[in-house]
């Protein structure tokens, strides 16, 4: 997830349900919810290798979520990454 100050006070405004709300950030093994649709997913080279990074949507609200699944890293999991785009 992005250290960028500005983008961290855009995520913190984010409105989402209640069960986006619950999600446990950055720990491995934390569950998601029911209502967050599996996406794409991609590879991202980290230090202990390869790691898969898996994109999801919160069919509810809207939420943006990243499930990076890296067994060496306890502090990987969920990330909120943003919202998609409504329709006006």
């Amino acid at each position: 997830m992005t250290q960028d100050p500005q983008r961290q006070s855009e995520l913190k405004k984010i409105e989402m349900c209640d069960a986006c709300a619950g999600i446990q950030r950055n720990w491995r093994k934390a569950p998601g919810h029911v209502e967050l649709a599996q996406g794409s997913n991609y590879k991202r080279e980290r230090a202990t290798g390869m790691v898969t990074v898996t994109r999801y949507v919160c069919e509810r609200c809207g939420t943006n979520w990243e499930y990076e699944n890296d067994k060496n890293n306890m502090h990987a999991g969920w990330s909120l990454t943003g919202r998609r785009p409504t329709k006006d």
